[in-house]
């Protein structure tokens, strides 16, 4: 790439597009060569080096496919990515040796910290709940770091030993306990004037540990969009999660 990395936003006109639109355009080092939404044509995608891409978990795997097929790297704050998903994708860009896609279920820094210390304190305690509280607007439930973070958990809990987190109920018709990541009771909010937050909650004899993180502002997810943007040319494949382009993985 040269100095300056030219950079298409897809899903452009949603609030997150717009906002990686305008973060793209104040970057000295980057230079924004496109916007597309719902019924562009893709095309060329404006020559960029770099797409970021948030539009929908229904067209989120075409849309990076036809970037990957094009050779351009990837950006991906489109949530609802599944193991299927991935592996679909995983063999779109092996055909493509050299691109590199970033899937990030979070781009705030400090959810990312979250995340990373929820999975450390995950082997010392044998209760944990998720609770993610967004906008009523999402459309999808649970979250991609609710789903992210409990995945983490799960597989920390796995590595050291412990079984099942405890839970004696057995009749719940409505679902108050929520849904389940990797085993890890996971629960979602939709509530007016919310933006995105998340807590976990850890639970032992005599105590209660809490990790929250809250978002009031989608330009809090900026710093980490642009940090993949400048990074994900040279990361080939498909990584999950940006805790790996900072060093927390």
């Amino acid at each position: 790439m040269s100095d300056v990395i030219k950079v298409a936003v897809i899903g452009a006109a949603g609030r997150m597009g717009a906002t990686v639109c305008r973060a793209v355009t104040d970057a000295p080092d980057l230079d924004l060569v496109g916007r597309f939404d719902v019924g562009d044509d893709l095309g060329d995608l404006g020559g960029a080096d770099v797409v970021v891409e948030f539009s929908v978990p229904t067209a989120s795997l075409a849309n990076v496919q036809h970037c990957v097929g094009r050779g351009v790297n990837v950006v991906v704050g489109t949530t609802g990515w599944s193991e299927d998903k991935l592996s679909v994708l995983r063999d779109s860009v092996a055909a493509q040796p050299g691109t590199g896609v970033l899937i990030a279920p979070n781009f705030a820094i400090g959810a990312i910290l979250m995340m990373s210390f929820a999975q450390q304190a995950a082997r010392f305690y044998e209760s944990v709940e998720v609770i993610e509280l967004h906008h009523p607007n999402k459309v999808d439930a649970p979250s991609g770091t609710a789903a992210r973070t409990a995945d983490l958990i799960g597989a920390a809990r796995d590595e050291a030993g412990l079984g099942p987190v405890p839970d004696a109920t057995t009749q719940d018709p409505g679902g108050a306990r929520g849904g389940r990541e990797h085993g890890i009771p996971v629960h979602s909010v939709r509530l007016r004037g919310l933006v995105a937050h998340q807590e976990v909650l850890f639970g032992a004899v005599g105590e209660m540990l809490t990790i929250r993180h809250d978002s009031f502002d989608r330009s809090s997810f900026m710093p980490g969009v642009l940090a993949g943007v400048r990074a994900v040319g040279d990361h080939p494949g498909v990584t999950v999660g940006l805790e790996h382009y900072l060093g927390l993985a």
